[in-house]
């Protein structure tokens, strides 16, 4: 018998695709290239541009399961890369909360590892309600023992992260931008997530 086979299903908006990045490889391609596998592993991202947690909450579960290996041993984890576009789409934070709390509980039952990466920021207006809306995903996160990278606290302020955002197109972030994000999740549990010695490169 082999290593056991990883999948990872990384489930959010368009920022897990990597748009932005001449590299194309956004913060989970960077994540992946720094994450030594013992065995084969498999990371699919699943990108909805614009998609709201209400939207995410109603199709993680079908698309997640069609990529999931069938044998009930195998290693089969989840990413929820939570975006920025409640805020657009006017939902309340307690709506929020509710809609992540609700995807990890259904994860919880199937015994599915999950961790959540939380929304970068991104126009300066929306800063005051990002981050309190950053801080409501953590607490549902923290009240379930689910990893969460906070990649607002330590960005918004990031000299790197908005000279990145201020020269792309659309608010995204570039290399640096996304090599910033990478860092943040590679640091704040992953390797202890996925069982692996930490990145000593």
């Amino acid at each position: 018998m082999g290593e056991p086979e990883v999948r990872i299903c990384v489930v959010g908006d368009e920022l897990i695709a990597g748009v932005g990045d001449a590299k194309g490889l956004g913060w989970v391609g960077r994540v992946v290239a720094r994450s030594r596998f013992p065995g084969t592993a498999m990371a699919f991202p699943l990108a909805i541009p614009g998609e709201t947690t209400t939207a995410m909450s109603q199709r993680w579960d079908l698309e997640s399961t069609k990529r999931f290996h069938p044998d009930p041993e195998s290693d089969n984890r989840l990413v929820i890369a939570l975006g920025r576009h409640d805020l657009d789409a006017g939902l309340s934070v307690a709506r929020s909360r509710l809609n992540l709390a609700n995807v990890l509980d259904v994860a919880e039952q199937r015994r599915l590892p999950v961790f959540v990466v939380g929304p970068p920021p991104g126009r300066p207006e929306d800063n005051d309600r990002l981050a309190e809306l950053s801080g409501a995903f953590a607490d549902v996160a923290n009240r379930r023992r689910v990893p969460y990278v906070d990649t607002f606290t330590p960005l918004v302020t990031h000299e790197q992260w908005l000279a990145d955002l201020a020269t792309g197109v659309g608010g995204y972030p570039g290399q640096a931008g996304y090599g910033l994000m990478a860092w943040l999740v590679l640091h704040t549990g992953w390797h202890a997530w996925l069982g692996l010695p930490d990145d000593v490169a």
